[in-house]
């Protein structure tokens, strides 16, 4: 502290020298500094009693990575979680699940993976990258997305091969169940873009930019009015499990604890599914 380098209040600095008839009595002088440094000593404690609760006021950061087509769904318990935890600030940061693995696996820091497929999950638990085991909590579909009023005509799968179509790059879990998908319907469609995420191909589809692009359900739900739908053939064939875990060595593994009970629990199971998806308990 400033203070802890000054003289006593009105007393004289080192380089002041005081008149002899205005110093205290030096036979008086070592019981005053006694009682000073004590005083001092005390003052000191209390500081330091009072400071100590600055640390109890901290807010711990959760950071929580997860793919894009939980960005609505994650970012409703978001506001659940911090109502019940206001100690802690939700970060969520949103992309497609190979990506967000590639960051864990780089060792970014991060608290808790959400991932879009088993195949995804899977790769950072090989690197050791998981503290325990994956849970799956959601379930999720694809179908086909086009612009409101469809201007191409798009009424099945079968119409994706004369049409402009986005889709997610193939190391994507929404990439890889859409190529499973045009196998299952024997159908070779050339994609006029590959994105790297879902929600980047739902933004082709709202802009305009194609004649239709393949999602999962609950992000044509998100949108809305902003997209007309088709089913595609053999969609239910093609069921991405969506697993969540606590990144090892996380230094917040008690609020990324309560984030994943979160998430399965019944009130965040309930969100999920009025957002589209299927839920653990509903199969």
């Amino acid at each position: 502290m400033s203070g802890a380098t000054k003289s006593p209040s009105g007393a004289p600095s080192s380089r002041e020298t005081a008149p002899r008839d205005e110093r205290a009595p030096l036979a008086g002088r070592p019981r005053c500094a006694t009682i000073a440094i004590a005083a001092v000593a005390v003052l000191g404690l209390s500081l330091t009693s009072c400071g100590g609760s600055d640390d109890d006021d901290e807010t711990t950061e959760l950071m929580v990575l997860a793919a894009s087509s939980l960005t609505t769904a994650f970012d409703e318990l978001e506001t659940t979680y911090e109502d019940e935890h206001p100690d802690v600030d939700v970060k969520l940061s949103y992309d497609s699940s190979a990506i967000l693995v590639e960051q864990v696996i780089s060792g970014a820091p991060a608290d808790v993976l959400a991932t879009a497929d088993t195949d995804t999950m899977a790769d950072a638990v090989d690197a050791d990258m998981i503290d325990g085991e994956p849970t799956i909590f959601a379930r999720n579909t694809m179908l086909i997305a086009t612009p409101p009023g469809n201007p191409a005509g798009i009424q099945d799968v079968t119409d994706l091969t004369d049409a402009t179509v986005a889709v997610c790059v193939p190391e994507a879990p929404c990439g890889a169940a859409t190529q499973k998908l045009f196998d299952l319907n024997n159908l070779d469609v050339q994609p006029a873009t590959e994105e790297d995420n879902v929600s980047s191909v739902l933004t082709k589809v709202t802009s305009g930019e194609v004649d239709a692009g393949i999602v999962y359900v609950t992000d044509a739900q998100a949108a809305g009015d902003d997209v007309d739908t088709a089913e595609i053939t053999h969609a239910d064939e093609v069921i991405n499990d969506d697993p969540i875990a606590i990144i090892a060595g996380s230094d917040n593994s008690d609020a990324a604890q309560d984030w994943v009970d979160l998430v399965l629990s019944s009130d965040g199971q309930q969100t999920l599914a009025d957002l589209g998806f299927r839920t653990v308990s509903s199969g």
